[in-house]
């Protein structure tokens, strides 16, 4: 998966660890990094879908009958079906991270890291 800018998609594990016979999954921040204890801590998922967005043709008073949705399943269908992932990933692209509640709030603050670079302190040479 391509990083989105806020995140990078690549770093997503959700450790197995073993305990005896017994398998316990564990989860981190994908932000912060830190271990969410399902004790102490909430665990929030943040889901993100991308999509291309399909303009209409010009208006046909045929068209309007159409089943959009329909025409969108195909196209999806479709590419379920190509051999190239880079296509697929240019049309759709679904995401999922994990956040403790500190990187909750912040991530509610700004979804879209617009004010990332205020956050910086570069020189002004």
């Amino acid at each position: 998966m391509k990083s989105s800018g806020l995140f990078d998609a690549s770093r997503i594990t959700t450790p197995l660890i073993s305990v005896g016979n017994v398998s316990m999954i564990h989860h981190s921040c994908d932000l912060c990094k830190r271990l969410i204890e399902p004790d102490e801590d909430l665990r929030y998922v943040v889901k993100i879908e991308v999509y291309a967005a399909l303009e209409p043709a010009e208006a046909d008073h045929n068209e309007d009958d159409r089943d959009h949705l329909q025409d969108m399943q195909e196209i999806l269908q479709r590419m379920e079906d190509a051999d190239d992932d880079q296509i697929g990933e240019d049309v759709y692209q679904q995401l999922r991270f994990d956040l403790c509640p500190e990187c909750r709030k912040r991530f509610l603050k700004n979804p879209l890291g617009r004010d990332a670079k205020k956050h910086f302190d570069f020189s002004k040479n």
